[in-house]
């Protein structure tokens, strides 16, 4: 109801308000291997982004974050297909427009819109991917376009590689336009099949860790790392008929490493093929139940990021370091694209609050400023709320 009354004062009274949500989403391992055709381990979350649309009966577009109020309304319309960097955060719902239009589902009239995010910005839980999914799917119940959540995971891709200009995979849109309360989807990126995973704890929690130091994908080093990786696979075709790196298995990679001259693409490479193993580990790991192996997997996922893929810095470093020194931890790693953003780790519940306390000053002390934790809470895909 806040929202619809924000709305109204916005944008002004009258005609249908529809709200829908879409949830962010935590990566529990599997980390840069989704544009290398392997395979990730991701959960939606409780918290997300929301949204009250109401049609137009002209071709403008008008935007409102209630996260970014001093932006007031950003408006543009459905004929203007470029990406703007003076119209800020709107190109990613306006990346989607684009995109869906591409895809043969054109919009025949404008739409207002107001988005308000509960996802950290820049806290690498995928709010960009959340709103991008989020609009992908109001399009199709504004308009009554036939399509299902991968296709809207590929509408949401598609806008971030070609409308943004980020190389990313197809994981944050996954696994927010597909996910399920209480499971973990595990995805093979190269073909998209998949299959839920129950997220049985046993009296375990997910703690994430937020740094609380900004970043973006389009300014970090995320295109400079899928760059490297290609390179590196272009050597290794040379001996394997191979698409992507993670289809190496590890006795190919011990024999394909050898034809990669350049020490830093070998190390970029090093991480892709293990990481993806280490992925397959620890979906065995937990459908047996051994969370002490899925958290040791956790742990060698981090060393991995920081040496051979050099995405963790200083701030991520110090999180994950200090939650390996606490009781009850069974594992700790930085998740999503890096250079900032959030850790997850896995922590026994009576020793979550002895957890937050020991981390957290640690890393003021060593970092100069506070970092965020709170519990994760699994969440369902997008949905109309009213």
């Amino acid at each position: 109801m806040e929202d619809e009354i924000t709305f109204s004062k916005v944008f002004g009274e009258g005609g249908e308000i529809r709200k829908y949500f879409a949830p962010g989403r935590v990566n529990l391992i599997g980390e840069h291997t989704d544009y290398n055709g392997g395979h990730v381990f991701p959960c939606a979350l409780s918290i997300g982004t929301y949204a009250a649309v109401r049609k137009r009966t002209d071709r403008k577009l008008r935007f409102y974050s209630v996260n970014f109020p001093d932006a007031g309304i950003l408006e543009t319309s459905l004929d203007d297909k470029a990406f703007r960097r003076e119209l800020d955060w709107t190109n990613y719902p306006r990346g989607v427009v684009w995109a869906a239009e591409e895809a043969g589902y054109k919009a025949d009239c404008g739409f207002d819109v107001l988005f308000r995010g509960t996802i950290p910005n820049s806290s690498g839980l995928s709010s960009s991917a959340s709103i991008e999914v989020l609009t992908g799917y109001f399009l199709a119940d504004l308009y009554g376009f036939d399509y299902d959540g991968i296709v809207n995971a590929k509408l949401g891709q598609r806008a971030e590689n070609a409308f943004i200009g980020v190389n990313c995979g197809i994981m944050d849109q996954f696994a927010i336009a597909m996910g399920q309360k209480g499971h973990a989807i595990f995805l093979n990126t190269g073909t998209l099949a998949y299959e839920y995973a129950p997220l049985d704890l046993k009296g375990v929690r997910i703690v994430i860790m937020n740094t609380n130091k900004k970043r973006g994908l389009g300014d970090s080093k995320y295109n400079e790392r899928r760059a490297e990786c290609e390179k590196a696979l272009q050597y290794v075709q040379q001996t394997f008929p191979v698409q992507a790196l993670c289809e190496l298995t590890k006795e190919q990679w011990a024999v394909a490493k050898e034809t990669i001259p350049s020490v830093t693409l070998r190390k970029r490479a090093e991480h892709a093929v293990t990481e993806n193993l280490r992925t397959l580990a620890a979906y065995e790991a937990l459908k047996k139940g051994d969370l002490t192996a899925f958290g040791r997997l956790m742990n060698e996922s981090h060393i991995s990021l920081k040496e051979d893929y050099e995405v963790t810095g200083r701030e991520l470093d110090t999180l994950v370091e200090a939650a390996w020194q606490q009781a009850g931890v069974l594992g700790a790693r930085m998740t999503g694209a890096g250079f900032g953003g959030c850790a997850v780790s896995l922590v026994q519940e009576d020793a979550v609050s002895s957890f937050v306390t020991n981390v957290g000053q640690i890393y003021r002390e060593q970092i100069g400023y506070d970092a965020t934790f709170y519990e994760a809470e699994t969440g369902s895909g997008p949905v109309r709320i009213g």
